[in-house]
């Protein structure tokens, strides 16, 4: 599963949606989602891809506190 916030929404995809395998660095990932969204790449440059343990991916934009 990958789970996209993007732009004040929320986006839930399987991988073979993306044409994701599990080799792939974050640079890669995030172009694969500009191919998908039929965006520029430099709009996921401050996101990050967030692995989790159950192998799901979490791409979000970077959390600014304080």
């Amino acid at each position: 599963m990958v789970h996209i916030r993007f732009e004040g929404r929320s986006y839930d995809m399987q991988e073979a949606q993306i044409n994701r395998n599990a080799s792939m660095n974050d640079s890669a990932i995030k172009q694969r989602l500009a191919e998908h969204f039929d965006i520029n790449l430099n709009r996921f440059e401050t996101y990050i891809v967030d692995r989790r343990p159950s192998g799901d991916l979490i791409i979000r934009p970077e959390a600014v506190y304080g």
